[in-house]
């Protein structure tokens, strides 16, 4: 019986939450733009070549964001 309520309101707060997104980031409502920084890709590929060569001091290289690259361990269990 609740669910009848629960349901709406929770569809309800997503879709405003994503008008409010939309016209406040996407569209700029109040102004604004988006910064070079953020639109430029050379911009991002010299920044990940940056970060990439900074000196490591202890441990092995390790990459600054291992999410987006894809490249981490997934290590199966075993049973024994």
């Amino acid at each position: 019986m609740r669910a009848k309520y629960i349901i709406p309101a929770v569809l309800g707060s997503f879709a405003v939450a994503w008008a409010a997104d939309h016209y406040f980031a996407d569209k700029k409502i109040f102004g604004g733009s988006t910064p070079s920084t953020v639109a430029n890709k050379e911009w991002w590929e010299e920044t990940d070549k940056k970060f990439q060569a900074w000196p490591r001091t202890a441990g092995p290289p390790v990459v600054m964001n291992p999410i987006s690259r894809q490249n981490f361990i997934v290590k199966s269990r075993t049973d024994s």
